[in-house]
């Protein structure tokens, strides 16, 4: 911190307590140089992270929406919250490591599809059919066709052979 009065950058800290909002710290310094003391205020920098939509609007990401989606696709399926909460985790890393700190929705749709696609197939396809905007059944049939296809194939079992 720069002193006010003699420019000098060191000082010493001599007391420090929260604003009455909370929202900063108000700290008072004493200048190593001229020993005249000032305030300096600290406060949080919020800058939301944010999603770009389909349509070009921007939104500010929300965990909790991002949840209530997967929760809603994965609805009496074997998935465990800890398993949706490590894909909620996944897509807000991915928002946070942004350097622009926004990212379109349709990577955020990518990576829960992807993760989805390993637990749940039945869980994907709902969510497939909100993400991906399904206008008809024969949409739908297509996805499910390339997921009939991209399945692997089962090892029969000594009682049907």
């Amino acid at each position: 911190m720069r002193c006010p009065f003699c420019g000098n950058i060191e000082d010493k800290v001599v007391d420090s307590r929260e604003s009455k909002d909370a929202d900063s710290i108000r700290r008072r310094r004493e200048c190593l140089s001229c020993t005249r003391r000032f305030t300096s205020y600290e406060r949080i920098d919020e800058i939301p992270y944010m999603v770009v939509k389909k349509d070009g609007r921007r939104e500010t990401f929300e965990r909790k929406k991002l949840m209530s989606g997967l929760l809603r696709a994965s609805e009496k399926r074997p998935i465990s919250a800890v398993q949706l909460e490590a894909i909620v985790d996944a897509v807000e890393k991915f928002v946070q490591d942004s350097p622009d700190r926004e990212r379109p929705t349709s990577d955020l749709g990518k990576i829960i599809m992807r993760e989805l696609k390993k637990m749940d197939k039945v869980a994907y396809v709902r969510f497939a059919s909100v993400y991906l905007e399904f206008e008809d059944v024969s949409e739908f049939m297509t996805e499910l066709k390339y997921l009939v296809r991209s399945r692997k194939p089962r090892k029969k079992s000594k009682k049907s052979a």
